[in-house]
């Protein structure tokens, strides 16, 4: 049997230090690899973005239209990331230019994606995970989570 007393502190005092040593090595890293941060600031804004593009499912569309109850699909993407406090331009095509491009295999959840022919884009929804995107599609619908459709995408994130 031992006679040596434990610090009733001690537990407390570990676990101090352990969650002191990982928020620094976490700030410390964001200082070392700066696009760290940055994509960890951009996924959750964007994760946020996704949510209230969600909220609005069953808006109906309107060519023009940037919300709060009608929207195209630019208008959509215009709107979501305004509520949380990212600019983006009018036109799918502008966003595209506004965004950090990147491959498929990137994306995350919150991501624009953006439908083109022969190199101009014509259509943007956000990404909802497997392979699903958030969007308002056309005159007579309305705004719905749907699979995308082509091969025909690119990625972007919005800074």
């Amino acid at each position: 049997m031992s006679t040596r007393t434990q610090n009733p502190a001690a537990p407390a005092t570990a676990r101090f230090r352990t969650t002191t040593t990982a928020v620094t090595a976490a700030a410390l890293g964001a200082l070392l690899v700066p696009s760290l941060a940055t994509d960890a600031e951009a996924a959750a804004v964007s994760a946020r973005a996704l949510r209230v593009a969600a909220s609005k499912q069953g808006s109906p569309y309107q060519w023009g239209a940037t919300g709060p109850y009608r929207f195209d699909c630019s208008g959509l993407t215009l709107y979501a990331f305004k509520r949380v406090g990212k600019r983006l331009p009018r036109t799918a095509a502008a966003q595209y230019n506004h965004t950090r491009h990147i491959r498929a295999s990137q994306r995350h959840r919150g991501d624009l994606v953006f439908f083109h022919s022969r190199g101009h884009v014509y259509h943007v929804g956000i990404y909802a995970g497997r392979n699903r995107i958030w969007h308002s599609p056309k005159t007579g619908a309305v705004v719905r989570l749907e699979r995308i459709w082509s091969n025909s995408v690119w990625y972007g994130r919005v800074r």
